[in-house]
């Protein structure tokens, strides 16, 4: 099969096309032949060596999740699987390929009406914004911030504070054009990247959605209301600094709260309830799947240097053919 490997930490020019026997699917996993592969910024900061000291490795092929149809099963899986159009969560490693591993417990059927590129640009973006806003203790009448909106994760987040009842739905963003974009998507006040901008939009927020992080991150408890809370998905801009939360202690009165959010916590029933939940709600037009472009295997260095330039408005897709 033709895989992509990334051969060594470093740029998108370290992703390699190489050619490798097909996997095996051990206990509890299936094969899924795939017709579309997620593209994500966690890729981007395993291929780059962000993330070694979390034991990240180089020579691994990149990639959490793809969409195609099971081919095959291990021992343990429910054979009936087979020939069904799935979403499937490889991992951290696997997903660049013609053919890769998933476990049978990550697996959410397609619904007929969804492409597969679409399953995709959903699957892990949805569910990490719905499980996010929810550790937030979001409610309908709430003012949500989603810091870094236009990524993956950030215009589901802002789909589905929207979709809750928000009663403002503030983005950060780069530019105005995209800002327009996310307008579109349920923002209703769009900010620069600090946090500043239109004079109408709300002076506080209760919920934050934090994709960003890095050395802003303290100056945005200043823009939590009383008992606001920021719950941070990734840290795309790297880590905030060591005392990143004296402003919360400063601020002690506010009752302000910080909080980390990772699916890793997550059953894995949870998951897949949520995700079909969310699939569902896109075939019924309720959610976009906000797809920048979709390239083909071979275009994974292409994919990779769009991320880098901060040019991507919600995500890239790589199918196994040219597309």
């Amino acid at each position: 099969m033709k895989a992509v490997m990334a051969q060594a930490f470093g740029g998108p020019e370290t992703l390699t096309v190489v050619d490798l026997p097909d996997p095996k699917p051990a206990v509890g996993e299936v094969l899924i032949t795939t017709e579309a592969i997620g593209v994500g910024g966690l890729d981007a900061l395993i291929r780059s060596g962000a993330l070694a000291a979390y034991g990240a490795a180089p020579g691994r092929i990149p990639g959490q999740e793809v969409a195609g149809t099971v081919s095959e099963v291990g021992d343990g899986v429910d054979p009936t699987w087979i020939g069904q159009r799935v979403w499937g969560f490889t991992g951290i490693y696997g997903g660049y390929a013609e053919h890769a591993i998933a476990a049978a417990e990550t697996l959410v059927p397609i619904p007929a009406p969804l492409s597969s590129v679409a399953a995709v640009t959903l699957g892990s973006s949805a569910m990490v914004a719905h499980f996010a806003l929810r550790h937030a203790h979001f409610a309908r009448g709430e003012s949500v911030l989603v810091r870094g909106a236009a990524g993956g994760i950030g215009v589901m987040a802002v789909q589905l504070a929207a979709r809750g009842g928000a009663r403002a739905v503030a983005v950060t963003t780069s530019s105005t054009e995209r800002g327009d974009r996310l307008r579109q998507l349920g923002a209703t006040h769009v900010l620069d990247r600090a946090g500043q901008g239109e004079p109408d939009a709300p002076a506080s927020y209760d919920v934050i959605i934090d994709i960003v992080a890095g050395p802003d991150l303290p100056s945005f408890f200043t823009k939590l209301a009383p008992n606001g809370r920021i719950v941070a998905v990734g840290a795309m801009a790297g880590m905030p600094p060591t005392d990143f939360g004296t402003p919360m202690i400063t601020g002690f009165q506010k009752s302000m709260s910080f909080a980390t959010f990772s699916a890793d916590t997550i059953s894995p029933p949870a998951r897949r309830t949520a995700t079909a939940d969310l699939f569902a709600a896109a075939t019924r037009n309720e959610l976009k799947a906000v797809v920048h472009e979709v390239l083909s295997l071979d275009q994974a260095v292409l994919a990779h240097q769009r991320m880098e330039t901060g040019e991507v408005f919600g995500r890239i897709a790589l199918t196994p053919t040219p597309s």
